[in-house]
Order: C-alpha cells, then structure tokens, then sequence
C-alpha cells in the first residue's frame, strides 16, 4: 500500500484554545510536515490548493518548489490543482519546472475544487467548471506530449485561454517522459469518465459521505476503463483516509473529538448548493463508524481499510499531513503507530503496487551541476 501525506493548509485556532499560527509559522509546518513523512518512510506528500480563508495553499508550485529541495525520495504531489481555472500553458511550465527540481518526482491530481467561489474568483462561473477542467486537462496533455501545437478555442464554450495557439513549444519539457496525472473524483461521473479515457488514475475525495457514494464512482471507473479495451488490472485508484489511532479506541475517539468538532463548525458553513458539500452522519459515533476515517485501535483502522479496500480496490491512500485540532505530539504518535501497527498488515491484503520510479534519486540539484 502506497501512503502519502495530504496538507490542505488550513490555518485555524487549535482545538485547546492555541490561536491561529501566523503564515510563515504555518507554512513552516508544511515543510516540516513533508520531511517527517519522508523520515518515516512514506511515500509522498501532497499540498492543496484552495483560494479562499482559512486556507493558505494558494500557490502550490512555490511550495513544491521548496519541497523538492528539502526532501530527496518521497513523490511530491498536488492536492490538488484546480485545473478548471488555470491556464494550462502555465500549469504546463511551472510543474514541468518543479519535476525538474525534484529529479522527476511530481505527480498532479487534478479537479475542479471544493468552494465553488473559488471558480468566480478567476472569472469562471461555478457551472462551467467541468467544462473548463476537461479543455483545460486536454491542451495540458498536449502541450507536455508535443513540440509544436495547434490549439483552438472551443466556439461558444467557456474557457480560461481565448486566443489560439500556433506551433507552441512550452519549455521546459517535463524531466519525466509522462508525469502521472491522478483526477479527483467526489460527486461526478464526469471525473472518472475523463481519467479512464486518458488511461489515468483516479484519486477518490472520499471525506463527506458514506463509502457508497464514492464506490459508485469508482465502479463507473472502472466500466468506463475497460469499454476502452484497457486491461482490468491497469486501472489505478487512490483514496483519502483521515486517520487517528492510538493504542486504545478510547483514547483515539476522544483525542480526536475536537478536530471532528471543527470539521462540523466548517460544514455548516459551507454552500450547498452544489452536489457533494453535505453529509449524513448522525453525530459523532457515526461518523467514526460510517465515515472513512481512521479512527480508533490499529485493528479498527486495518478492519475499515479491509472494508473500503473491497469496494474500491484502491492501493494507494492519502492521510492527514497536519495534526489539525490535535496536539503535535498525539499526531506524531498516530503516524508512528500507523507506520508499525497498521501499515505492514495492510500491505499484506493491498499490496504495495510498483510506481514510477524518480528519473534522479535525488541528488541535490547543486550536484547535478557539470563541472
């Protein structure tokens, strides 16, 4: 099983009355964040993007960018971009940039985003945005695949790029020969249709409801992979796990109580307007229960990722890359005990699938340097 850290970089008081650390303190903490990950022995380690409070990811390549010189094996990913309102021109520069940084070991998971508003904030009405996420997403490949392009606006679609373009040659090219594009998938089949059309992993939000509406997407996935005569085996999907866990189910619920109390707070202001913004449990106990959190004993964190792992078929899990509403050290624990307790007994029922292996294992970028 595949493991990486996933850090939204929400910046909010702490859950025992700390007030909210200043930016720099908190962008600070996902630096040292990516390096405990990387010390324990994960896999990689991915930072949101999100354009509204209380949220600090809004430019994720210059948070890579650091990443990439302060970590050395684990994959650094993207959590994810919001290619619905991005020039893929620019998203093709900055991250084959960053791949080049990091000795070929970016991967992006791509979507539209949570926060409708994020949509309007760039001039896309919250509507367009799978629209502008599958324009976006084609031109993106094209330009990464191809030395010169020839690109037309879409006639009375929406778009972010309203100019053509003629023999584009975007450099630099990526360092790897195809970086790996994972496309989020929480409310539309849209998504998932795109990933298996393009022959892509899907990345599975799998935060606000219960495992069935995430499965169904998944299933649709996977038939949409094989009508593409695609091998079965090849289709690839990652999903999102909070986790907790502590040495007894008590201590783990109660520790994380207040950090499921902020996520409620959150939630009941959001807009709901939109698909996938609400969620059903009843209260706490049953979001424990219901919920794909993991949260209790190490046997109750391998019993639910049996569970999710026979609806999904998934061999790759993100988890928390911020203690939240915990106290650092109750974080720093769950991590350690998931690495000893949970995570060799579950590789032992997912498996631990081959990934693409870093075109550089890692040596500094100075050392790369000819003499």
């Amino acid at each position: 099983m595949k493991v990486i850290g996933l850090d939204l970089i929400a910046n909010a008081p702490g859950g025992d009355g700390r007030p909210a650390p200043s930016p720099r303190e908190r962008l600070a903490e996902v630096v040292a964040n990516a390096r405990l990950f990387e010390e324990l022995g994960f896999d990689g380690f991915a930072v949101g993007e999100r354009h509204h409070a209380p949220f600090l990811s809004s430019s994720p390549t210059v948070l890579l960018g650091h990443l990439a010189a302060v970590t050395s094996r684990i994959r650094l990913f993207t959590g994810v971009t919001l290619l619905s309102v991005l020039d893929p021109v620019r998203v093709a520069e900055d991250y084959a940039t960053i791949d080049h940084l990091s000795g070929g070991r970016l991967e992006l998971i791509i979507g539209k985003g949570n926060g409708p508003e994020q949509a309007e904030l760039f001039g896309i009405e919250r509507t367009e945005a799978w629209d502008t996420l599958r324009e976006n997403y084609t031109l993106l490949r094209q330009l990464w695949s191809s030395r010169s392009v020839d690109w037309d606006p879409p006639a009375g679609a929406p778009g972010i790029r309203h100019s053509p373009l003629r023999g584009a040659d975007v450099q630099p090219r990526p360092l790897q020969s195809r970086i790996r594009v994972w496309h989020g998938s929480a409310t539309s089949p849209a998504s998932v249709e795109l990933a298996a059309r393009h022959g892509d992993p899907i990345f599975s939000a799998n935060a606000m409801n219960p495992l069935e509406q995430y499965a169904a997407l998944v299933r649709r996935y996977r038939e949409t992979w094989a009508e593409t005569g695609r091998d079965p085996a090849d289709a690839t999907v990652g999903a999102g796990h909070v986790l907790h866990v502590a040495r007894t189910s008590q201590q783990a619920r109660e520790e994380y109580r207040p950090a499921y109390e902020a996520f409620v707070a959150a939630v009941s202001k959001a807009d709901h307007s939109l698909p996938g913004t609400r969620t059903d449990y009843a209260d706490y106990d049953d979001y424990v229960a219901r919920s794909s959190a993991l949260i209790g004993s190490p046997q109750e964190a391998l019993d639910k990722l049996a569970r999710y792992h026979e609806a999904f078929g998934h061999t790759t899990i993100s988890i928390g890359g911020h203690p939240g509403q915990l106290s650092r050290t109750a974080w720093a624990d769950s991590l350690e005990l998931f690495r000893s307790d949970v995570r060799p007994v579950a590789d032992g029922f997912i498996g631990d699938p081959a990934w693409p292996a870093s075109v550089a294992e890692a040596p500094a970028l100075a050392e790369a340097v000819p003499a």
